[in-house]
């Protein structure tokens, strides 16, 4: 009944409701649920990640071990470069008072999001999800496991004519995205940074799209150069 009431209450205010599964539903009934997991691939299906700001709990507990903002916005990139969603929990404590190292997360993603929101809403997956060395083990309940990003890894979005590439860490100099590489990928036309006023340089070959970073770093955790194609 209470299940029901809630369906009723979503559809009666506009709202779609969405059946979520694990495991064993075709992927044109239900959104496929990876908890506190990711995928390793680009997913033609929408698909979405549940998981929460740290790793021990979904409730508040005193002997929690919390994520960093970096990890949480790195996950956030790589889940919707790979056309997935980002469900985030956070625990209040039993008075309903959100513990500061929650706050601290949020407002770190919120900041982030400040710059360079652009690249995450609205927007859908490119032909190929990114690029670089670390690997993402398909898996749920590994997280804490996976290996930290770097900066020659990169994650694409796209919306409007504009291709985001995502660098999740900061390329000293130069970054050079191998995507983009001139006669098989389309003409790049401009290149900026989200959050950056300096004009970047930048030159498209056979190589891939070279760009001479700028001196001084927008905002942390990751950067986004937009790129008109």
């Amino acid at each position: 009944r209470v299940a029901a009431h809630y369906y009723n209450h979503a559809l009666e205010h506009g709202y779609e409701p969405v059946l979520q599964y694990k495991d064993g539903i075709p992927d044109d009934v239900a959104v496929l649920d990876v908890e506190r997991g990711k995928l390793d691939h680009l997913r033609e299906h929408y698909w979405q990640t549940d998981t929460s700001v740290s790793y021990k709990s979904w409730c508040y507990i005193e002997t929690d071990d919390f994520r960093t903002i970096t990890s949480v916005v790195h996950d956030l990139v790589d889940i919707v470069s790979k056309n997935g969603n980002l469900l985030l929990n956070i625990g209040p404590r039993p008075d309903g008072t959100i513990p500061q190292e929650v706050r601290d997360i949020l407002v770190g993603l919120g900041r982030w999001l400040e710059v360079n929101g652009e690249a995450i809403y609205g927007t859908r997956p490119w032909h190929v999800y990114g690029e670089g060395p670390t690997e993402v083990p398909e898996t749920r309940f590994a997280e804490k496991e996976y290996e930290p990003f770097t900066s020659a890894d990169v994650r694409f979005t796209t919306t409007d004519g504009t291709l985001y590439a995502i660098c999740l860490g900061w390329p000293h100099q130069e970054l050079t995205i191998r995507s983009l590489r001139s006669g098989e990928s389309p003409a790049v036309g401009s290149v900026s940074m989200l959050g950056s006023r300096e004009p970047l340089a930048w030159t498209q070959g056979s190589d891939g799209l070279r760009i001479e970073v700028p001196a001084d770093r927008p905002c942390d955790h990751a950067y986004v150069f937009a790129i008109t194609l």
